[in-house]
C-alpha cells in the first residue's frame, strides 16, 4: 500500500516519537471539535476535541475503528448500545457500525481513535476543517 500523505511537517520519518503539540490542528465549528492525525502505511491515529455540549455525529465507515475517551464525558452510542462513559473507558466500532454521541457536562471530551486500515477518506475529510498551526505549548485540552 502506497504511504498516505501526513498531516503535518514534524513528523515524516518512518518511526520516531511526537507531541500533539507538534501536529497541525483542523478545527470544525459546525461540529464544535478540532482533530489531529498521524498517519501511517496502515492505519491512522487520530486526536479529536469536543467542546462541552457538542455533538459527535452519529457515522459509520468502512473500517474498524478503537477509541479510548482521555478526559470529559459523552453519552455514546455504539450500534445499539447506549452508554455515558468517562475518562479511561473506550470503544470499538467495527467496519459500518453506527457509532456517535453527545459531549456531557463542562469540560471538552478528548478522546484518542485509531482506525485500520488507512483511509484516503479520512484526510479527505480533514482537509474540509479549518487548518490551524500546531499549538504552542502543552496541549492542555
Amino acid at each position: 500500500m502506497r504511504r498516505i500523505e501526513r498531516m503535518t511537517k514534524d513528523f515524516q520519518s518512518e518511526s520516531g516519537i511526537f507531541s500533539w503539540d507538534q501536529i497541525e490542528r483542523f478545527e470544525f465549528e459546525h461540529e464544535g471539535n478540532q482533530t489531529q492525525i498521524i498517519s501511517g502505511n496502515n492505519m491512522h491515529l487520530l486526536r479529536a476535541v469536543f467542546e462541552p455540549g457538542a455533538v459527535y455525529p452519529m457515522h459509520s465507515h468502512p473500517h474498524e475503528q478503537f477509541s479510548v475517551l482521555l478526559s470529559g464525558r459523552i453519552l455514546l452510542t455504539v450500534g445499539e448500545e447506549v452508554r455515558e462513559i468517562g475518562a479511561g473507558d473506550g470503544w470499538y466500532a467495527g467496519c459500518h457500525v453506527p457509532h456517535g454521541g453527545k459531549i456531557l457536562g463542562d469540560e471538552p471530551a478528548v478522546f484518542i481513535d485509531v482506525y485500520s486500515p488507512a483511509m484516503q477518506w479520512i484526510l479527505d475529510y480533514l482537509k474540509t476543517g479549518k487548518r490551524l498551526p500546531p499549538s504552542a505549548g502543552r496541549t492542555t485540552r
